[in-house]
């Protein structure tokens, strides 16, 4: 049997198969699958877990002498394997086909593996699994996926989030579930049950700094050019994540395009007043450059080309507030 992290749940409220293979290289899924299968055994009676870690041949010999012994006490178990490698060699192979194959009614095997390649979903002890068990691979979150992985999160949190802040924490992490959903919990905990906002999401990422990422944004729409570079170089000075800067700069520009389209001003004073004066020099800003140079940044600064990140952002920075020609 084949599941999806997603159908897991389901089919263990309904019946726990003798053996369960989990493979990924997406630890945050890979150990909430894991923690499903446990809870599940624990709450059929399997009250005993042991753990075995497999990075050698020789490590198969105390999986099996594990698996042949009974408990002191009698009691049902969970035997976890966690293998190093997708290909557990030759004796893991064996091992595992003839462990997987036992039905040991008192002995749950939970296996924990890499992600698998296609050779090694065809090995024999994977065949097994799926023959008597379930193989739940789990696979990253694609980039165009994140942002409704993150909504789907923040409905178990109930918490309300504005798509513009799910897009700013999907840029900061960049595909790192564990750190999106230790951010969405922090964030949580910090919005109180208000409604999730970019504004939240960054005054998280930085309360104590002097200069903050929005305070660029204003400057860039402004005009103020000795200014805008001014509070860039104090983001960078104090650390800040390029990419949350990259953030500013291009919901700026997203800001001025909208509005010269008729869209609504920021509801607050301040930003309202700096993209009035954007609006002003609209006509003279190179949209589709600016648009080129802010993809040009953001592939820098994911290193996919050469460059230097602030040096990047300086340019973009210098583009953004230019003043009418």
């Amino acid at each position: 049997m084949k599941l999806t992290p997603e159908s897991l749940r389901g089919h263990l409220a309904e019946r726990l198969l003798p053996v369960y293979l989990i493979s990924g290289d997406e630890p945050l899924l890979a150990g909430e699958a894991a923690d499903a299968v446990r809870t599940a055994a624990r709450s059929a009676g399997f009250s005993e877990r042991e753990v075995y870690f497999i990075e050698r041949a020789g490590d198969w010999d105390e999986v099996r002498a594990a698996a042949a012994a009974r408990s002191l006490f009698g009691a049902r178990r969970v035997l976890e394997i966690r293998l190093a490698s997708a290909r557990p060699g030759t004796a893991g192979n064996a091992t595992l086909v003839a462990l997987t194959e036992a039905h040991d009614p008192d002995t749950l095997f939970l296996l924990l593996a890499p992600r698998l390649d296609r050779d090694a979903q065809g090995a024999d002890w994977v065949r097994a699994v799926e023959a008597h068990g379930a193989w739940v691979p789990v696979w990253p979150v694609d980039p165009e996926r994140l942002v409704a992985w993150l909504r789907s999160r923040c409905r178990k949190l109930a918490l309300e989030a504005s798509d513009e802040a799910l897009e700013l924490i999907a840029s900061r992490t960049e595909g790192n579930l564990l750190a999106a959903h230790q951010e969405l919990s922090q964030l949580a905990l910090l919005a109180g049950g208000a409604r999730l906002t970019p504004d939240i999401v960054l005054g998280s990422v930085a309360d104590s700094a002097r200069f903050d990422v929005s305070r660029l944004g204003e400057a860039v729409l402004a005009g103020e050019t000795a200014r805008a570079l001014r509070v860039l170089g104090g983001l960078r000075a104090e650390g800040t994540e390029p990419t949350l800067v990259l953030w500013a700069l291009t919901r700026a520009l997203r800001e001025v395009w909208s509005a010269r389209g008729g869209g609504a001003a920021p509801p607050w004073q301040r930003r309202g007043a700096a993209l009035g004066k954007a609006l002003r020099r609209a006509s003279s800003l190179p949209f589709t450059a600016l648009a080129q140079r802010a993809a040009r940044t953001d592939r820098v600064i994911k290193g996919r080309v050469p460059g230097e990140a602030w040096d990047e952002l300086m340019l973009l920075t210098l583009a953004l507030a230019a003043p009418a020609v």
